[in-house]
């Protein structure tokens, strides 16, 4: 992940120059491999990147031959050599980054250039022309993404990746909605990712499940987050979706391999790999669905878990790993480097949501492991229990269409929750997490299907679709994904996987830091924004340690549907013990 500050139409840019750096400094842990700032007609970029592809010659902001338009992304863009090619008039690259076909997109496209990429991605583009601007975000917010105001420069538009750039000069402050375009011609937001099943939740699905093309979707949208150009590897925690994640990428990478012993080239009919003349040591070629790819060649994957001395998610992490043959990590962390690390994480997050921290402190620690490793990218899970279900609370759902309506809103703030998440955690760190089970392509599929089949019965455990795609037991000739003891494991919430001792101490801690008489004289500041337990408000106090309280409207309290419980935690939904009792 990079980091990117952006403002236009600044009363005076030349003399905000200094603080804008500054600003854009509050990210360099996002983006620490090198820095970069243009100035074009009253308007400043500046970028913090964190290199991946296109590492010798793709430092930002990105600029056209011209000089007229000047480019500033966070992410990455997986269909890029396939953009390339398709564009319909000739451009000029300065550079192999997977971004710098957003500029002649733009040139072609305009506004709807986002409709176009495939990708995680946040961008300014300034048009100096024109001296108009376009943001966008990518389709389920996979990358943060903050607009501001301020009631000091009235006028002036400011982006960040993160609030930490923005609250020092903006008194107004919202999370940039994602497959949303904005554009200074009409200073308005648009809506570019529109499918059906996003914005028309009432209309419920009638598609029966396709097994082999859920399979095949999730295969391309991890063989297509491959492309780097840099030591990459998987989070896996255990449980499915990570596992999923972990074993297609561990086929995918020793089929590649394989290629690279052969040194395989075959143009003539565009199925095969050749080596890349400017990423010596990689290859590049078309996979299945005829999109390009960068991969680099590992002799094996690594794969990382963490958890306390003895947690489920660990365990089980280090047999998926065993099966697989993956280079395993398994870190482990005491709840004293947890409550430690408690402050920054919030620092990291921005966000006092009580799901959102449990989760994101192993995951933050995780992170400082894995950088410290020399790995720069990992795969991960997220978006699959939002997309199925796959929270124990969904046990609970009346019917086809309430459990429909309640996939799409969980989809629809992925944002503000385990993709925030998965983003600050890594991020903190100068890591860059990939989620799959986010690629547009899968989530057509998915979330077309009919929500009946999704549902949870005595007969079929949550994400029921997915792991019977996955189940090769009628197919002898498919070597299995994954061990049947993982494929139909129970869902663990990650806070909950990496020891149950974690949220007891996290609970305990609170008690102990705040009282009953601060539960019942909130500060007046929260408005009615109310912390309804001591972990809760003792969050909040952190949180306000660092961020003013206009900041406080970008978080989303993260609570389940159909249940009367205050606890967050899957393990306080009574099917989870049920559940592990009817198992032993």
């Amino acid at each position: 992940m990079c980091g990117i500050f952006a403002c236009y139409r600044h009363p005076d840019v030349q003399k905000f120059k200094p603080q804008a750096l500054k600003l854009g400094k509050a990210i360099r842990h996002r983006g620490p491999d090198w820095s970069g700032s243009l100035i074009s007609n009253d308007t400043i970029l500046v970028h913090e990147r964190l290199s991946i592809v296109g590492v010798d010659s793709g430092a930002q902001p990105l600029v056209n031959e011209e000089g007229t338009i000047s480019l500033a992304v966070n992410g990455e863009i997986y269909n890029h050599r396939i953009l390339r090619k398709t564009l319909k008039t000739p451009y000029n690259f300065k550079t192999h980054s997977d971004c710098e076909v957003i500029i002649p997109l733009y040139l072609e496209h305009g506004i709807d250039t986002p409709r176009h990429l495939d990708g995680m991605f946040s961008w300014v583009l300034h048009d100096k022309a024109n001296d108009r601007v376009i943001a966008a975000r990518d389709p389920i917010g996979v990358t943060t993404f903050y607009l501001g105001r301020s009631s000091q420069t009235p006028g002036a538009v400011y982006f960040a990746s993160e609030l930490k750039c923005l609250h020092p000069v903006c008194d107004d402050i919202i999370s940039f909605p994602p497959g949303h375009v904005y554009d200074s011609k009409t200073d308005k937001l648009t809506r570019y990712f529109d499918p059906k099943w996003l914005t028309e939740p009432s209309n419920i699905p009638t598609a029966p499940v396709n097994y082999k093309e859920l399979r095949s979707t999730l295969e391309t949208a991890v063989r297509k987050r491959l492309m780097a150009e840099v030591p990459y590897g998987v989070l896996l925690s255990g449980g499915l979706d990570s596992s999923l994640v972990a074993s297609i990428a561990q086929r995918e990478t020793l089929r590649l391999n394989e290629l690279a012993k052969k040194r395989i080239s075959d143009n003539g009919n565009g199925n095969g790999y050749e080596l890349d003349g400017h990423a010596p040591g990689h290859l590049v070629g078309i996979d299945d669905s005829d999109e390009l790819a960068t991969v680099n060649i590992l002799p094996q994957l690594n794969s990382f878990s963490i958890g306390l001395p003895g947690a489920p998610d660990a365990i089980a992490a280090k047999e998926v790993a065993d099966f697989l043959g993956t280079r395993h990590h398994t870190f482990t962390f005491t709840i004293e480097d947890g409550l430690n690390a408690l402050s920054d994480v919030i620092y990291h997050l921005e966000s006092f949501d009580v799901t959102t921290i449990r989760a994101s402190t192993p995951m933050f620690l995780l992170s400082r492991k894995i950088k410290a490793m020399g790995v720069k990218m990992v795969l991960s899970g997220e978006g699959s229990d939002e997309i199925f279900g796959g929270y124990l609370y969904f046990h609970n759902a009346p019917d086809k269409a309430a459990f429909h309506k309640e996939t799409v809103r969980r989809v629809e703030n992925l944002h503000l929750a385990d993709c925030l998440r998965a983003n600050k955690s890594t991020s903190a760190w100068g890591v860059e997490a990939r989620v799959p089970f986010l690629d547009k392509q899968f989530l057509t599929t998915a979330m077309n299907i009919d929500p009946a089949e999704k549902m949870i019965t005595k007969e079929r455990i949550e994400k029921y679709i997915i792991r019977k795609a996955f189940d090769t037991t009628d197919e002898p000739e498919t070597a299995p994904y994954l061990p049947d003891k993982i494929l139909w494991r129970q869902k663990e919430q990650f806070s909950d996987g990496v020891g149950y001792g974690w949220i007891d101490a996290l609970k305990d801690n609170a008690e102990l830091n705040v009282t009953d008489e601060m539960m019942k004289n909130p500060k007046p500041e929260w408005g009615n924004d109310i912390p309804d337990s001591k972990e809760a408000y003792w969050y909040r106090c952190m949180f306000d340690e660092h961020f003013p309280p206009h900041c406080a409207s970008t978080v989303m309290r993260w609570t389940p549907t159909w249940s009367n419980q205050t606890d967050p935690s899957g393990r306080a939904i009574s099917i989870h013990q049920q559940k592990y009792d009817d198992a032993k």
